[in-house]
């Protein structure tokens, strides 16, 4: 379904349409003062995008956060064996920034609640599903992963474990 808004040029009183996806990308990537131009162009609703819908993978976190995606060579100066899950914690932490869309844990308010993707890791042969999204888990004042990686939302923190499984597999699943 394509879905265009109407922009009428008052120069020259022509409209020209835009598709609704690259008003967004365009929005994504404007500072201050061209999302202000594009709300007053275009009105609030066409950008109220839910987040989930903008971070469908690691690119698309850097996007929105404005940085260059790391590759995998980048990360020589790390040891061997240890590359693959850096690289993973790293695309990890940043798809996290994004979807906490500014979010960050206050560890010292216990009435804040955290929240973090929790896994079935046991292997196929001790019963388990060798590496599944088994639930998420929430915490106020501490916790057994890092602030990097906890969610504002039990829903974020959902979508975060089964959404980005296979990376969170890397980072914590010698192989």
């Amino acid at each position: 379904m394509c879905i265009h808004h109407q922009i009428k040029i008052t120069m020259k009183d022509e409209i020209i349409p835009i598709k609704k996806e690259n008003a967004q990308r365009a929005f994504e990537a404007a500072d201050e003062t061209g999302k202000a131009l594009l709300v007053g162009l275009l009105g609030e609703e066409t950008f109220n995008i839910d987040i989930k819908d903008r971070v469908k993978s690691y690119e698309d976190a850097c996007r929105l956060l404005q940085i260059k995606p790391a590759q995998l060579s980048e990360f020589t100066v790390v040891p061997r064996e240890f590359r693959a899950p850096t690289y993973a914690f790293h695309r990890l932490c940043v798809i996290a920034k994004a979807l906490n869309e500014g979010w960050e844990p206050d560890w010292d308010n216990n009435n804040q609640y955290k929240y973090y993707p929790w896994f079935d890791m046991r292997s196929k042969s001790a019963g388990g599903s060798g590496f599944s999204f088994y639930d998420s888990y929430c915490v106020s004042s501490f916790a057994t992963v890092g602030s990097r990686l906890v969610f504002r939302t039990d829903e974020l923190a959902r979508y975060a474990g089964t959404q980005f499984l296979e990376i969170y597999r890397e980072w914590m699943v010698i192989e």
